[in-house]
């Protein structure tokens, strides 16, 4: 399983932009040509300001949207230190797994 990695990155109108990619080098030049999000077109060049490697595009995922979820201070905290991404990993939820119980069985006769 290949790792997905997180990225935040300083646009040229020195707002973030954070996302996930399986290369972040390619996925930076295609926002950068214009073919990334939305959000970047027209505001590159694009900076990386952090990356972190995770196990799978699930913990990427939730990565990202918390980070997402901070305050605009709290991501330009963490662009100017990025040792602080470990402590919003540290709050990330665990991923559900499915857990099969089996019903409980019913004894005939009785209700």
């Amino acid at each position: 399983m290949p790792a997905w990695f997180v990225y935040l990155a300083r646009c040229a109108d020195q707002s973030l932009y954070c996302g996930i990619a399986l290369d972040v080098a390619a996925r930076v030049a295609a926002h950068d040509a214009g073919t990334g999000a939305r959000y970047t077109r027209g505001r590159g060049p694009l900076a990386v300001v952090l990356v972190r490697r995770m196990r799978d595009k699930g913990r990427a995922l939730r990565l990202e949207h918390a980070i997402k979820q901070l305050a605009p201070r709290e991501k330009r905290a963490l662009a100017a230190d990025p040792t602080g991404v470990e402590r919003v990993v540290r709050q990330l939820r665990p991923a559900r797994t499915a857990s099969i119980q089996p019903k409980p069985k019913r004894v005939s006769g009785s209700r």
